[in-house]
Parts: C-alpha cells; sequence; structure tokens
C-alpha cells in the first residue's frame, strides 16, 4: 500500500508554506520528515490529518486501487499530547477500548497493552494529571497502536523521552512498521538516521528524498544539511 500526495499546496495569508508537493509513501518503511524549525512539518501533517483545509491537492491510499483516505486510516500522534487528565491510565485505555472494540482485531486485557510500551505497574491506576509528558505521550502513542490505522503521523514524539525509553519507543515503531505507513516528523538528524529507513527533507515548502546510495555516513549527513541551508537540490 502506498500514500500518494499530489499537487499540495497551503498558504497562510500571502505566505506559501507547502508547494505543489508531490510525494509518495510506502508501507513497511518508516520515513523520517527532516526540516528546519518553522519549516511547516506539523502544517503538513494538520493538512495530511484534514485538520487545515488546502489550497489544492489531494492525497489517497493505493493498492491496486485508489481509496480515499477515512479516518480509521490515519493516526496523529502530536507532539504535545491531550489525554482526558480527569481518568486513570487504566481507565483512559478501558474507555478508549470499549468505544472501539467492533474495529480493534485481536483484543487484549489491558495490562497486556500497558505491557508494550512498558508503562510501570504503580502508574497505571494513577489520574493522568499526575503522569509526566513522556507517560502521557506513551499512552497517546499505544491508543493509535491499538486502533493501527495505515497511516501514523509522528510528530517529534520522543523528544520527551528519557534515553532508556526512547530506545525502547524506537524499537517499538520499528517492530509495527510492516503494517503501516510510518512518517516521522524531526529536527535531529542523528535520531531520524538512527531509526528511520527513508529521509524526506522539507526545505522551501517542498519535499526531498535524500537518498544515501554509495554515500558513508559524514557524507549522507552534509548532503543533508545542504538540502537543508537551500545549498543544493537532491
Amino acid at each position: 500500500m502506498h500514500l500518494i500526495i499530489e499537487d499540495l499546496n497551503k498558504k497562510f495569508g500571502e505566505k506559501e508554506v507547502l508547494k505543489n508537493i508531490n510525494f509518495e509513501f510506502e508501507e513497511g518503511k518508516i520515513y523520517g520528515l527532516l526540516g528546519r524549525n518553522g519549516a511547516g512539518k506539523t502544517t503538513f501533517f494538520n493538512c495530511l490529518n484534514e485538520d487545515i483545509e488546502v489550497e489544492k491537492g489531494k492525497f489517497y491510499l493505493f493498492d491496486k486501487e485508489k481509496k480515499e483516505i477515512g479516518f480509521k486510516d490515519i493516526g496523529y500522534v502530536l507532539s504535545t499530547p491531550v489525554v482526558p487528565e480527569f481518568l486513570t491510565g487504566r481507565e483512559f485505555l478501558k474507555f478508549f477500548i470499549d468505544i472501539n472494540k467492533e474495529n480493534i482485531e485481536d483484543v487484549k486485557t489491558i495490562d497486556e497493552y500497558f505491557e508494550i510500551v512498558k508503562l510501570d505497574v504503580s502508574d497505571r491506576d494513577k489520574l493522568m494529571k499526575d503522569y509526566s509528558h513522556g507517560m502521557k505521550n506513551k499512552l497517546q502513542l499505544l491508543v493509535h497502536i491499538i486502533a493501527s490505522p495505515k497511516i501514523l503521523l509522528l510528530d517529534e514524539p520522543l523528544t520527551s523521552f528519557d534515553v532508556v525509553v526512547a530506545e525502547e519507543m524506537k524499537q517499538l515503531l520499528k517492530n509495527i512498521k510492516k503494517d503501516h505507513i510510518l512518517i516521522f516528523s524531526t529536527h535531529i538528524m542523528e535520531l531520524a538516521l538512527d531509526l528511520c529507513d527513508e529521509i524526506v527533507v522539507l526545505n522551501n515548502g517542498t519535499l526531498e528524498e535524500v537518498t544515501k546510495d554509495k554515500l558513508d555516513d559524514k557524507e549522507f549527513k552534509e548532503k543533508i544539511i545542504e538540502v537543508l541551508r537551500g545549498d543544493s537540490n537532491v
């Protein structure tokens, strides 16, 4: 399955943030969406998730035939997690499973789901208002893993984790990638190089893939920096 983007354009006033983007993302890969702060990475995600209107452009899934993207096909993990803080982690997960159980394959127990993201037993029955930013982010990612959308947009999801938990989450994303189209937004190049199968740079409103063919790590990093500076085209 592929996510096809055709002629995507977005303006804010006179500023053209996304300029006629044409790109194709493939199932089974983690794409690192690199860009400087303010390059439009979150805007790009908001367009795909239909949180904001676009001037023109369309996007769809393709697997032998075109398919419109429905709300069940796409999940969006925000950089700042939004969870109902008046619920405990267990209550939140139970509520989510109850309202979505008809669409969840192979429903597990709540504690089995907690184990996926390694949430401590002592934290599972705490109110989420007392959770750290990283713990809220774990729960936000977990509900999307349970829902299992074809497209998963991840907007700077690992920045709130310590080193150990970040490694655990990276491994988790690698484990689920075969059944998803994963697009991972970050401005940290080392993180993208460590986690992602493909690197895509958002620069001056356009998407450019940076290939690693016949380049060593140093040359590859230099090539990405050149594109981010606008000094080079791929």
